[in-house]
């Protein structure tokens, strides 16, 4: 069987790649998850860290900002009531696409999308509504209270 010296030189240079990629201890999940916030917290410069206890209104929200500023949160609801009719497939696109600036960043860190829904997705075509516990307590079922 004859060799091929092209496929044993990727092949070499390919292992040496991989032997030299930095192990990240707070991507592999089965590290304890103190050393991996340790491990992620001492990469972490200054404005990564303010960055990440931000939290944003929708309304400046885009892949870019999130990139950027390295933003941990996004809120959207009572100030930002969104579109009416946006369907299910309109939302996935929209977190998508900003979750995708944050993970562009140099840690990759995802955001938290807020939902202002204490009672339900009142603002959300075709969501779900949760009355509120003074609603549940008028009807005088007690065993709903219970639940």
């Amino acid at each position: 069987m004859a060799r091929n010296p092209f496929l044993l030189g990727f092949l070499l240079v390919f292992c040496i790649a991989i032997a030299e990629a930095e192990y990240i201890k707070y991507k592999d999940p089965k590290q304890p998850l103190n050393s991996r916030i340790k491990d992620l917290l001492s990469r972490m410069t200054l404005e990564e860290k303010i960055g990440q206890m931000v939290q944003i209104d929708r309304s400046v929200a885009s892949p870019e900002v999130m990139k950027k500023h390295f933003i941990g949160s996004i809120l959207r609801g009572v100030v930002n009531v969104p579109p009416q009719k946006d369907s299910a497939e309109t939302w996935i696109n929209m977190v998508n696409d900003l979750q995708k600036g944050s993970l562009s960043t140099r840690l990759g860190i995802p955001f938290i999308f807020g939902i202002d829904a204490v009672h339900g997705h009142n603002n959300v075509y075709k969501a779900t509504i949760f009355p509120h516990n003074v609603g549940l307590g008028a009807t005088r079922q007690v065993d709903v209270l219970h639940c």
